[in-house]
């Protein structure tokens, strides 16, 4: 086996299998049990694991888990244009198997009313609020990502800054679009249970958000940094 090619894919895989199975199941929890995790419990189950897995797996892929950030990444020019879709289809891969996992190890019962952990629109919030919400929410998630893990400047904290830019989205996000933030927290658990209504709002807003700060932060916060060690090139 390559090691250079598959372990960062297996990485993402895994990282956004493991980061998923407990965000979504979280999500499900509480739903299941009359509220006994609460959205704070909530939006620290989702910022502790992502912040646990990109310490751990950063140095081998980078820690994206996300298509977003990856696009993200590849917007700033770190990272090649295949070695960005692989990463893609890798972490669609894992985000599938954590709604698979989750549909048959928890009850029917449980997972069922929570719609598998999948994101949904809150009570008066349309499409187009929630594709801004999603974006700006990913705005915050990705000047995370390249102001802690990318640019030399500044102090590498692990991910210690990811999650709890995670966590602050999910507890402002969370009642109104789910705060996903993430193409791939989405496609999981709606691809598992089926649950697909308003795809749409969680690829492109995450997407716009994430265009909008690779593109902020390449042309103008980044302009006397070097880039060369980012999350898609994690051995520069």
């Amino acid at each position: 086996m390559d090691r250079h090619r598959w372990g960062p894919l297996t990485a993402e895989a895994v990282g956004t299998f493991l980061f998923f199975f407990i965000g979504a199941g979280a999500v499900v929890v509480n739903a299941g049990t009359d509220g006994g995790v609460s959205l704070v419990g909530i939006a620290l189950a989702h910022g502790l694991a992502l912040g646990v897995l990109v310490s751990a797996l950063g140095a081998v892929s980078g820690g994206h888990f996300n298509p977003a950030v990856t696009l993200g990444v590849w917007i700033a020019g770190r990272i090649t244009a295949d070695r960005a879709v692989s990463y893609v289809v890798a972490q669609l891969a894992g985000a599938l198997l954590a709604g698979l996992a989750l549909r048959a190890i928890l009850p029917e019962s449980m997972w069922v009313p929570a719609q598998l952990g999948t994101p949904s629109l809150g009570l008066g919030i349309s499409p187009v609020a929630a594709i801004a919400l999603e974006a700006i929410l990913t705005m915050v998630l990705l000047f995370a990502v390249f102001g802690t893990a990318i640019d030399p400047r500044a102090p590498k904290i692990g991910g210690l800054a990811i999650g709890l830019a995670i966590t602050a989205d999910i507890l402002i996000g969370g009642p109104l679009t789910g705060a996903a933030m993430n193409p791939a927290r989405w496609f999981g658990p709606a691809v598992a249970g089926g649950f697909l209504d308003n795809w749409y709002v969680w690829i492109a807003g995450p997407a716009i958000g994430a265009a909008v700060a690779a593109a902020l932060y390449r042309g103008i916060f980044a302009q006397e940094s070097d880039l060369d060690r980012t999350p898609g090139s994690p051995e520069a």
